[in-house]
């Protein structure tokens, strides 16, 4: 059985992925907003647009990046760089619904993670949701 990942090491994991997510994001938003400048006053309302909503869409850019990292290697790239993986009951990585609705929660309602704090398998709300568990990912026998 693996080891339940607690609440520093998956802010941690949280807070890399929400910077990379915010640096690609923001630089796209930045790169638009020239463009907009350059090409003229239309353009330029529509780039407005874009830069006032940033704050909303980061959260589902950010529910998407996670969504698409869990369905495919269950786990996120600061979650790979902290050991932790996301997990089903059965040891496999969440499809594609539950990565999705774990990824919403968790981007949109990031204070239900502290119910890790008194859950014995440390599940955040998301993770009740999803039925998933974050866990240290164990490292893969070498074969010899």
């Amino acid at each position: 059985m693996s080891e339940y990942a607690g609440l520093v090491s998956r802010f941690l994991a949280y807070t890399v992925d929400a910077v990379v997510v915010a640096v690609f994001t923001g630089g796209a938003t930045l790169v638009f907003g020239v463009v907009a400048a350059i090409v003229g006053s239309g353009a330029w309302e529509l780039a407005r647009l874009v830069v006032t909503s940033y704050l909303v869409l980061l959260p589902a850019a950010l529910a998407l990046y996670c969504a698409v990292f869990w369905m495919l290697a269950g786990r996120t790239p600061g979650m790979a760089f902290l050991g932790l993986r996301v997990v089903r009951a059965d040891g496999r990585t969440p499809g594609w619904i539950a990565s999705f609705l774990r990824g919403l929660m968790l981007a949109y309602f990031p204070i239900g993670a502290l119910w890790l704090l008194i859950d014995r398998r440390r599940q955040a709300l998301h993770d009740k949701v999803a039925r998933t568990s974050v866990v240290r990912a164990t490292p893969e026998p070498t074969a010899q």
